[in-house]
């Protein structure tokens, strides 16, 4: 606390030691410049000393020029210290940790071509947030407010907003999931959800079986944890299986978890069949091989009827964690996803995040759960699946129409994959970018050094105008690069 080390002597002036001492702080920055100075009557009372001895020393400094008053408002700081110019470098990296590191080398926001105003961008698979239901969010913030008030703004619970979490249940109930012996987890996104996994059931140098492509960012959470991962080759026809049964025989002693997308896989866009849903799953049982699911956008299936999520194939089992979100359809600066897994997991995932992050935001868990339980996202789903529905085939008449690729992969969702013939992304991009349009180049998505020849095409964001004179860009000088 200030002046609790003012010393008063009765060798000289009180008003002088009180000058000098702060000067002194003043010169060693522990008063900045333009602070307020206490008034002299609250430091005559602190110290108990003269309030004429306060004014002199005031006075002192003002002469001085090291303070300066303002009437009505008090005294205040006014010289500058010499500490912010002195000369202390520390060389941050190398500080920097392996796990720092791999982030910063694999930030796509950083690394990758930035977009600029005025270009059309295929780079996105945010949803159209022109299509957000502002007025029932509103609704439900100020009814969740007026019910709940301070609750909401205080500390929650580490494993997260009740409500929320029975509504959850239920919600996954629907999809056929037995959620008897299994619990939830509430967290911040998908990313924090994965992150979660992996730095806690997993060591560096284990094994991690995933598709190849895959999520970018789930790559770089693995791969920043020092993990080895284990591509299995998705083609025009999905996932495949020859090369995942090589896969398991040859590293079925290390694997420690396998890693998939079976719903709009991102970045193709693919949906795997129930078929090949329980084959998957009946494989990953024999090899006793836990699964993490992504529950990516499964709610945009518009294309057909719906389709179980893996975790529902092991409702008497615990080998699947199920991380769900709907950041790709709603809301997702709310940031709020949720682990579905073995109830003791759960438990013990628990007090994790009560040493980390502490909890999701209640406040805005409150909100989504009263949006979600008040038929606000049945309604908004319907419309949104049939807009995107509608921008899909549009984009994919316009690929068709306009580009020569070998294959166009993509069966719904916000985005299209295209593999082209002896055509490189990335030279591609350089080229398009000179005509403002920009892609995401498909080597991103891949574990090992494939995917020069692809690219992923986000329109979730776009209108049809710009999705047609985009698409048509890209085909014009794919011709121009075999030309």
């Amino acid at each position: 606390m200030l002046f609790s080390d003012l010393t008063i002597n009765d060798k000289e002036p009180i008003y002088i030691q009180i000058k000098r001492y702060l000067e002194d702080m003043i010169s060693k920055g522990l008063l900045p410049h333009n602070s307020k100075l206490p008034s002299t009557r609250e430091l005559s009372l602190l110290l108990n000393v003269s309030r004429n001895s306060i004014l002199a020393a005031y006075e002192e400094l003002k002469l001085d020029g090291i303070v300066y008053s303002v009437s009505g408002k008090g005294t205040f700081v006014k010289c500058n210290n010499n500490i912010n110019n002195s000369n202390w470098k520390v060389n941050w990296r190398n500080f920097e940790n392996d796990y720092i590191k791999t982030t910063n080398e694999m930030d796509i926001i950083k690394n990758e071509i930035k977009w600029k105003s005025g270009q059309i961008s295929f780079k996105s698979i945010a949803p159209d947030g022109e299509l957000f239901d502002m007025e029932e969010l509103k609704k439900s913030f100020l009814n969740r407010f007026n019910l709940e008030g301070h609750k909401l703004l205080n500390y929650g619970y580490a494993q997260g907003y009740k409500p929320l979490i029975d509504y959850l249940h239920n919600y996954m109930n629907k999809k056929g999931v037995d959620t008897s012996n299994k619990d939830i987890l509430m967290v911040n996104g998908f990313t924090e959800g994965l992150n979660l996994i992996i730095s806690t059931l997993t060591t560096k140098g284990d094994y991690i079986l995933c598709e190849n492509p895959t999520h970018n960012t789930s790559i770089k959470v693995m791969k920043s944890h020092g993990l080895n991962l284990i591509p299995v080759s998705i083609n025009e026809n999905g996932l495949d299986f020859e090369d995942l049964s090589e896969k398991l025989e040859k590293y079925k002693d290390k694997i420690k978890f396998s890693y998939i997308t079976p719903s709009y896989h991102n970045p193709t866009g693919m949906v795997m069949s129930p078929e090949n849903r329980y084959k998957f799953y009946n494989l990953m049982k024999k090899y006793n091989i836990p699964i993490i699911e992504d529950g990516f956008n499964e709610e945009l299936l518009y294309s057909s009827s719906h389709i179980f999520p893996i975790c529902s194939l092991d409702n008497k089992s615990n080998g699947v964690i199920y991380i769900g979100s709907f950041s790709k359809i709603l809301f997702p600066g709310l940031r709020i996803g949720w682990l579905l897994a073995d109830k003791s997991l759960i438990n013990s995932l628990e007090s994790v995040k009560r040493a980390t992050t502490i909890h999701v935001s209640f406040l805005d868990q409150g909100i989504l759960y009263d949006y979600l339980q008040n038929s606000a996202f049945e309604k908004y789903i319907k419309k949104t699946r049939k807009y995107y529905g509608d921008k899909f085939n549009f984009a994919l008449k316009c690929v068709k129409k306009y580009i020569k690729a070998e294959h166009v992969l993509g069966d719904g969702g916000l985005h299209l994959f295209l593999i082209l013939k002896n055509i490189n992304s990335r030279k591609l991009l350089e080229e398009c970018y000179k005509k403002d349009v920009i892609f995401m180049p498909g080597d991103l998505f891949y574990v090992d050094d494939k995917g020069e020849n692809t690219l992923r095409l986000g329109f979730s964001r776009l209108s049809n105008e710009d999705i047609e004179k985009g698409i048509k860009i890209i085909g014009q000088t794919i011709d121009e690069l075999n030309s």
